[in-house]
């Protein structure tokens, strides 16, 4: 049974092990000091963050919960030294490296149908139960060490929006549901990619079987879609995962490809029109930025292949 490891861990042993994970700074804090700091953040969370509303794109606002730098430090920290060590699913494109919204993208093009699915309050939905029991398991962590690291990483008994570790730990616990879709999908000849709490379907099947399947298993762990942005995509239509048109090969949409093109060109002839040199650099590290993502998912476009050098060769020269 999980657990049974550590039937006869000590507290000792547990707080050795809180402290070998290095969650605060060794050459500053001892152990007691820094397990003392630890059990304090994780009783009063409310003292450690400050909340923001940030505008979506298409309307409304996101809040986001944001821990203050120590919380931070010590999140990181747990992201890094523990929760980076754990695999996901392979369905999950978010939060992963050497994994792209280009390379998922790429799963679903040139298909009969594209299904994208939503869930409502993602990370309001993945509670702290989810999170102790799928995040920490009981197979690698003791009870206290788990139950500790758990409200370490929750706000309010869910995952807060704002924090390092919530992404990895979002993966985590999806890990179960993007196994049970990969598996059901794979008999149906159905492509499923997440991109957080975007879920993607494509192949040849009918709407109504997915939607109803992904309903199902997402019940089942207290979540549910959001309806209102259900989209079906034919071929006729333009079909976009993760903003990617995928409808016979994966590119850009064209209004994005034509003023990031305008874009450059008014760089390279007329400059960035900052003043401050170190802006200057800032500006052409985010322009270069959005062509080697445009790039990364239209490699061959012998355009902007020709373009990215000449920004490259600007940005040496105001580097200086």
């Amino acid at each position: 049974m999980d657990g049974e490891i550590w039937k006869y861990c000590t507290t000792e042993d547990c707080k050795d092990m809180l402290y070998s994970f290095q969650l605060l700074p060794q050459e500053m804090w001892g152990l007691e000091e820094s397990l003392s700091c630890l059990y304090t953040l994780s009783n009063h969370p409310e003292d450690h963050y400050r909340s923001l509303w940030i505008p979506k794109r298409r309307g409304g606002y996101r809040r986001l919960d944001v821990p203050d730098p120590l919380l931070m430090q010590v999140q990181k920290n747990i992201l890094h030294h523990i929760l980076d060590g754990f695999s996901v699913s392979e369905a999950a494109s978010a939060y992963q490296k050497n994994v792209s919204a280009a390379q998922a993208a790429a799963l679903h093009r040139g298909k009969k149908l594209v299904l994208k699915l939503d869930i409502r309050d993602f990370f309001g939905s993945i509670t702290f139960p989810l999170v102790l029991g799928r995040g920490f398991p009981a197979a690698y962590f003791p009870q206290e060490v788990r139950t500790l690291l758990t409200s370490l990483c929750c706000f309010h008994q869910h995952l807060p929006q704002g924090a390092p570790t919530s992404p990895s730990l979002s993966n985590l616990v999806m890990k179960p549901f993007d196994a049970h879709m990969l598996a059901w999908c794979g008999e149906r000849g159905i492509s499923y990619t997440r991109y957080c709490d975007d879920m993607t379907f494509s192949g040849d099947f009918k709407p109504a079987s997915v939607i109803g399947k992904t309903t199902g298993f997402l019940e089942t762990m207290g979540m549910e879609l959001n309806r209102e942005k259900t989209v079906i995509s034919s071929q006729a239509e333009r079909q976009t995962v993760t903003g990617i048109t995928v409808n016979q090969v994966c590119q850009l949409p064209r209004d994005t490809r034509r003023k990031l093109r305008q874009e450059v060109h008014r760089v390279l002839r007329y400059g960035t029109g900052e003043t401050d040199p170190v802006q200057s650099v800032r500006c052409l590290e985010r322009l270069l930025g959005r062509v080697s993502y445009l790039l990364q998912v239209r490699p061959d476009d012998a355009w902007f292949q020709e373009r990215r050098k000449e920004l490259r060769k600007l940005l040496k020269q105001e580097r200086g």
